[in-house]
């Protein structure tokens, strides 16, 4: 089969071109006529091309894998075959009853429903940039967290194998409406520590593959997963809970594993979905220092009160307190002020416009439980009330959240000028607010933004300017804007906590003990400072007994020894580990 793009010749039954990644000539299910690439339906008999295809405005397309994620694996140092050590989160994932759909199907009527189902499964994976070492024929197996490492892969993991599920849900939804028999997928999710390397074969091809016990065990709960659901285990749990609503399925019994396994089921969507409203769970530790900060913060407030808008941006590395900044001033200065806020994720460029749909629904007052008719209209009563001659936004703010009703006006228009006009009907919806009451904007972790919601950001500062708009935002030093120039921006660099901020924060956490003097100082050395690696890092010591807490004081059961690294610092650290140049990312390995 002839690559149409650079012309390489394939190998039959391929779907992508092995040169250059462009997709091949689709085989229409029904009659079997070679079609070109990108039709959705058989241009010989009408009949939809790859089960999964939906015609529907608006819907992203099929993800790929990111650029980053498929460089590394392919061009990963074939010498390097005594391996590298990485902490990953292994999914597998499996077709249930696709071999009594072989037996009872000829073969190529059976792969003609196997096959998109597969597809929606790698999408799923590659659009939280997983990477795919292998397809097992009925299912894949998908790592997260290498080659290119996540701080957050435990939970892209589980947000990829939630899309699987929902997806296979819609595709079997067709299956039933053509009288073929649905399909379901069991999926097994691991967290933990594998060696990866890479070797070149014969081909000249590189093979990307990790080794150990932990894609062992994600293997064994994928086949005691009970169809439709998501096992994962105790290692996995402890880095998502909060994120994701789990069900206990008890100690079990794993192939391999001399003791049982808790395992437990993933049902949906949790409450949390930022560290820091992790962090409340437990406690927040004490706020500590940052006193310039504060007043900075209330000077900028009080100047936006006035009708003189202001950007306050803090600037940090992951940890140092950026959110937590952000989330004191507001406590503190949020009487009088309308306060919107919003955040990105880390995965979130696979999803446009997810931090402004956020804030949107946020104004809007829209839950969850909504259905489209609830949702236009808490957007029409709330939209009207504020300004009838606001009506004109309404189509494109039902396109942008995705509650059209029959056809779409702004179906042919332009999709430049369409997303010009969606962020300037937004902008205005907050300039005219603010003339009610001075209006608080925040957004946090630009470091993720998607390009759409930097664009809404863009036209939102330029015209704060002269409004009672006060926008708050925070960002890794690796983020860039345009902001620098305007003469309302502030920018605040924070640094690690000094000894004496820090010594405070820790007797919070510990109590001012003598005893404990050698353990607070060793702590200190190792995280220098950053208020989220010594918090997690009590955490660590904590939980493995080396401190326990007796009554209101805190003691040392065991000498101290070798302090390791949590694993939630090894993720951010692995991150920028691999983000180095490769000389570098050399020299730190050895």
């Amino acid at each position: 089969m002839r690559c149409s793009k650079c012309g390489f010749e394939n190998p039959d039954g391929m779907k992508f071109c092995g040169q250059c990644t462009a997709p091949l000539a689709l085989t229409c299910p029904k009659c079997h006529f070679q079609n070109p690439p990108g039709f959705k339906f058989c241009g010989q008999c009408t009949a939809a091309l790859q089960g999964d295809a939906e015609i529907t405005k608006g819907k992203s397309a099929p993800a790929k894998p990111a650029a980053a994620v498929r460089v590394a694996a392919e061009q990963a140092d074939a010498s390097a075959v005594e391996g590298e050590r990485k902490t990953v989160t292994a999914l597998f994932a499996d077709i249930k009853g696709s071999t009594e759909l072989e037996q009872d199907l000829d073969p190529e009527e059976a792969r003609a429903i196997i096959d998109p189902a597969l597809k929606l499964m790698m999408d799923a994976v590659h659009r939280y940039d997983g990477y795919i070492p292998q397809s097992t024929g009925d299912g894949i197996f998908a790592l997260f967290g290498a080659p290119v490492a996540h701080e957050d892969h435990p939970q892209r993991a589980l947000y990829a194998a939630l899309r699987m599920q929902e997806e296979l849900k819609k595709y079997s939804s067709r299956l039933r409406e053509t009288g073929n028999l649905p399909l379901e997928a069991r999926v097994g999710v691991n967290t933990g520590e594998v060696v990866v390397r890479s070797i070149t074969t014969g081909e000249g091809h590189t093979e990307y593959t990790p080794i150990g016990h932990t894609i062992n065990l994600a293997s064994r709960l994928q086949a005691l997963a009970p169809t439709g659901s998501i096992a994962i285990s105790e290692q996995t749990r402890k880095f998502v809970e909060g994120y994701f609503e789990l069900k206990p399925l008890g100690p079990t019994r794993v192939k391999g594993v001399s003791e049982p396994v808790n395992v437990y089921e993933v049902t949906g969507f949790g409450p949390i979905r930022t560290r820091l409203q992790r962090s409340a769970g437990r406690g927040y530790t004490k706020f500590v220092g940052r006193e310039r900060e504060m007043d900075a913060m209330k000077a900028a407030a009080e100047q936006a009160k006035a009708g003189h808008g202001q950007i306050v941006a803090a600037m940090a590395e992951a940890g140092v307190g950026k959110s937590r900044l952000i989330f004191e001033f507001k406590a503190i200065s949020q009487s009088g002020w309308m306060v919107l806020e919003t955040f990105s994720v880390a995965h979130g460029k696979a999803s446009a416009y997810l931090p402004v749909i956020d804030l949107l629904h946020s104004y809007f007052d829209i839950k969850a439980e909504d259905d489209p008719r609830k949702r236009r209209e808490r957007v029409i009563g709330r939209l009207l009330a504020l300004d009838r001659s606001l009506e004109d936004a309404l189509p494109y703010l039902f396109g942008l959240l995705g509650i059209v009703e029959g056809a779409d006006r702004l179906a042919g228009m332009d999709a430049e000028i369409r997303k010009r006009r969606t962020l300037d009907v937004i902008k205005r919806i907050m300039l005219r607010e603010s003339l009610n009451q001075p209006l608080m904007v925040i957004f946090e972790d630009l470091h993720w933004v998607d390009e759409g919601s930097q664009g809404f950001l863009n036209q939102l500062a330029d015209s704060i300017g002269t409004a009672k708009v006060l926008l708050l935002v925070n960002y890794r030093p690796e983020y860039s804007h345009q902001w620098g120039s305007k003469t309302y921006y502030t920018q605040l660099r924070l640094d690690s906590l000094g000894k004496e901020s820090a010594d405070e924060m820790l007797q919070s956490l510990l109590g001012d003990s003598a005893e404990l003097g050698p353990v607070k100082r060793l702590i200190i050395e190792r995280t220098e400072g950053n208020p989220f690696f010594m918090e997690e890092s009590v955490q660590v010591l904590l939980d493995e007994g080396a401190l326990v807490r007796d009554g209101t004081a805190v003691r040392l059961t065991r000498p101290l020894g070798e302090l390791k690294i949590p694993p939630t610092v090894q993720g951010i650290l692995a991150a920028r580990i691999d983000r180095l140049p490769a000389d570098e990312k050399d020299l730190l390995q050895a």
